[in-house]
């Protein structure tokens, strides 16, 4: 049989086939099935009742679709074009070298941001930096100083590790009054990923510590030449030297070529772009660790290093800026800390008279975001949800008023890890509560 035969041939049995009743995609038996198990669904208020009518072939399916170039970076549908970082509305700067953009949380389906989507914090634009040409330095307090190419350190055993990375500043805005309308505003300085690169300590054992180093100077190649003290103990425990982020380099926001990785930290810590760490025996009380980056205390005194980024957790739907409908919802949300992993989340519906357990979607890892999810029933009533983490140390998110007792809420207050309200209205729309 010659090829146009057999081609014929196997045209004419695929006819055959879907005309007869037993074809599995036109056999008007599964068809009316189908009409009743939408029509089921439909009445439980999952989807829209189709009934018995035959299923119309979309124009998608009428013609043919987008041709395959030779080579292209992948981008997301056109459809999903609104989905991107946002600047934050509340604190304008007239320049935009200096700034901040947020992740948004509630378009984020899963744990791991999108590279893309992943929180921006500079203080004086995104520098462009060949990586041929980037070198990074291990010096001061050491045996042997050392300086590596990027070619060097792509060289070395690496590990890949999922994190969470959150900016100490992230809710700053909304301490005592309603300021930002979204989760996006109000708790987007967070991101969530997959960071690959070189254990601190590895390149640490090579350069040789002395005993007499405490403390280490990581410097960014960065305009504003950003910069943090470390203390040696972390730089030796899990601290990382990223060059990736989700399976690629890392986009040049974020640090490319090279940036420093603190797990559990806050995110001015994991200095981007890095150029050296210079090993010393005290810290180096910065701007980045006087004037900014601490803690006011209620005695009138500023705290300094309070790294740890502590339990945390926010709904993030249904959210400001969102409407619902009575019936079922689903309330989701993401749990987080900086030192170990999440054990439980409770929700409320009433402003915390009561609480009832979320499940948590696996996985669940330490110091990396962890989703919550709780099925309710709404009648219409006002409600105000908020949820409320447990992490592994038996931490318990607190409240506001909880804070305000050892630390004082006044100026440019960063770690707000309160309990977070949403206000849902009985028209279903939903609003910032907190203060």
């Amino acid at each position: 049989m010659k090829l146009s035969e057999k081609m014929k041939e196997l045209v004419e049995s695929s006819r055959r086939e879907l005309q007869g009743r037993e074809s599995k995609s036109h056999d008007p038996g599964r068809r009316r099935m189908l009409g009743r198990t939408l029509a089921m669904a439909g009445a439980a208020g999952v989807a829209t009742q189709a009934g018995a009518q035959a299923l119309e072939v979309p124009p998608s399916a009428k013609e043919h679709g987008r041709p395959m170039p030779a080579n292209e970076y992948g981008m997301p549908s056109k459809f999903e074009a609104h989905v991107k970082r946002r600047r934050t509305d509340v604190f304008v700067n007239r320049q935009n070298f200096s700034d901040w953009s947020m992740t948004p949380l509630h378009q984020q389906h899963g744990i791991v941001t999108p590279n893309g989507l992943i929180f921006e914090r500079h203080h004086n634009g995104v520098p462009d930096i060949d990586p041929d040409k980037h070198t990074f330095v291990i010096h001061g307090m050491v045996r042997q100083p050392l300086k590596f190419s990027m070619a060097d350190l792509m060289k070395y055993p690496s590990v890949t590790k999922f994190y969470f990375h959150e900016c100490s500043g992230n809710g700053l805005t909304d301490w005592l009054a309603p300021k930002s309308k979204t989760v996006q505003q109000t708790h987007g300085l967070l991101s969530c990923a997959q960071w690959t690169g070189v254990p601190v300590a590895t390149l640490l054992e090579e350069a040789g510590v002395l005993k007499e180093a405490q403390w280490a100077l990581a410097e960014g190649a960065d305009g504003a030449s950003h910069a943090r003290s470390i203390p040696m103990k972390k730089l030796l425990d899990d601290a990382l030297l990223v060059y990736a982020s989700n399976g690629e380099m890392l986009r040049p926001e974020n640090g490319y070529p090279l940036r420093l990785f603190t797990p559990g930290w806050e995110g001015n810590t994991s200095v981007k772009w890095l150029r050296r760490l210079k090993l010393g025996d005290k810290p180096w009380h910065l701007r980045s660790e006087t004037a900014r980056y601490t803690d006011p205390m209620p005695d009138g005194k500023w705290r300094q290093f309070s790294m740890e980024m502590e339990c945390k957790s926010v709904v993030t739907s249904p959210s400001g800026g969102m409407k619902i409908k009575p019936g079922t919802i689903e309330i989701l949300g993401f749990a987080w800390s900086g030192v170990g992993s999440i054990r439980t989340v409770d929700v409320t519906l009433d402003g915390g008279r009561t609480w009832r357990e979320a499940r948590l979607e696996e996985p669940v890892l330490d110091k990396t975001l962890t989703r919550f999810r709780l099925t309710v029933k709404w009648d219409g009533a006002p409600m105000t949800i908020a949820s409320r983490a447990m992490d592994s140390t038996g931490y318990v998110q607190p409240t506001v008023d909880d804070i305000k007792k050892v630390r004082a809420i006044v100026g440019f207050v960063q770690h707000h890890n309160a309990i977070f309200p949403w206000d849902v209205a009985a028209s279903g729309e939903v609003s910032n509560a907190i203060g």
